[in-house]
């Protein structure tokens, strides 16, 4: 699969001359990658795909996402064998830099695993797969906060079986997204996403690329996403 594949929405006026350049890596096993990407450049993106075995990212990147699925079929635990990938080594070297990375679902899974995000992901408390839609909490998104203030509630949906997000909270981690209803999986503190120290590397649970059109019941995912691009174009608030 090559890293030069583009999926490119035309944008008008300003925006298109500041239309942030999005990697989509893509794992054998992801399934949201093209929802991502469709998402993303719906909302004026330019996006490429990234196979995980590249070993370095496309020049002029200024954000990466990593999409939901089920990487390498989440053998041993969910992301635990992502972590290794090739375009990892860069996405991580990136990210050091100030380089913005979304990870969702999956995504927040490897990101944890890779180390970029404290704490873990285990299986839910009842065991079972979760899909529906849920409310979450803005609490503290880093430098993804254009239009998303704290205590907003957005609708946004999850489907997972290993979404329990578990931290020493003794060591709190920078909570990005908090469960507004019921903890749907037993997460502590009913936490549903997090993000870096540094306020670049942002991973959550819900799904917010199945949450821009109407005709899915929602459009709560849209603000979360333009927050996100808008952190990589840089004119988001610095954390």
């Amino acid at each position: 699969m090559s890293s030069v594949a583009q999926i490119v929405t035309p944008k008008q006026g300003a925006e298109a001359d500041v239309r942030p350049r999005v990697g989509i890596v893509v794992f054998p096993g992801s399934n949201d990658d093209r929802d991502m990407a469709s998402a993303l450049a719906g909302l004026g993106a330019e996006v490429e795909m990234v196979w995980h075995r590249d070993r370095t990212l496309p020049e002029g990147l200024t954000g990466v996402a990593i999409p939901g699925g089920f990487s390498y079929g989440d053998y041993l635990r969910a992301g635990a064998m992502a972590r290794f990938s090739p375009v990892m080594r860069q996405v991580e070297a990136r990210a050091a830099t100030g380089l913005p990375v979304l990870g969702v679902c999956n995504g927040f899974q490897i990101l944890c695993e890779s180390g970029l995000l404290p704490g873990a992901l285990v299986p839910n408390r009842d065991r079972r797969f979760v899909c529906r839609d849920v409310w979450v909490r803005v609490e503290d998104p880093g430098r993804f906060d254009a239009g998303l203030s704290p205590g907003r509630e957005l609708e946004i949906p999850i489907k997972h079986a290993r979404g329990a997000y578990m931290i020493d909270l003794k060591r709190p981690a920078r909570v990005a997204l908090r469960y507004a209803g019921p903890n749907p999986n037993g997460s502590n503190d009913a936490i549903a996403g997090v993000v870096s120290e540094a306020g670049n590397v942002l991973g959550l649970m819900p799904h917010p690329e199945h949450a821009v059109d109407p005709l899915l019941g929602s459009t709560d995912g849209a603000p979360l996403l333009r927050a996100f691009l808008a952190g990589c174009r840089g004119d988001g608030t610095e954390a």
